[in-house]
């Protein structure tokens, strides 16, 4: 991956999340028995991936446009969608993965889904 480099300007938040997204990813790798869980959040839905590095694959995904019919809130679209993933994980027996926040806090939709894959029985 790229090294981002920025001049003396003022950086702006996606600059910063995407630093923080790249220095995460300095660190982090999925394989075909641990993959990395990617999650991209945009102000409408939540989208997740299982994705094994290793060949740069993805396994399994998972994303909130599959519950496009339903009212559902931001945290409740997040909820669904990991829900929907480990359901998938599980299925192929993965049962230990590798959680990539991508550069977002660690609270709100982010920290609703990782609770949500510990509670269906991943382990991170």
């Amino acid at each position: 991956m790229k090294a981002l480099v920025f001049k003396k300007k003022k950086l702006n938040k996606k600059d910063k999340r995407l630093i923080r997204k790249a220095r995460i990813r300095a660190k982090v790798r999925g394989t075909n028995e641990r993959p990395r869980i990617s999650v991209f959040r945009s102000n409408k839905n939540i989208y997740l991936q299982a994705i094994n590095d290793e060949i740069g694959h993805t396994l399994v995904y998972s994303s909130s446009l599959e519950f496009k019919d339903k009212k559902l809130t931001g945290k409740e679209k997040a909820k669904k969608a990991s829900e929907l993933l480990a359901e998938r994980l599980l299925k192929l027996g993965i049962k230990k993965i590798v959680f990539d926040r991508g550069g977002y806090k660690y609270h709100g939709r982010i920290k609703i889904i990782a609770e949500t894959l510990r509670e269906r029985g991943l382990d991170f």
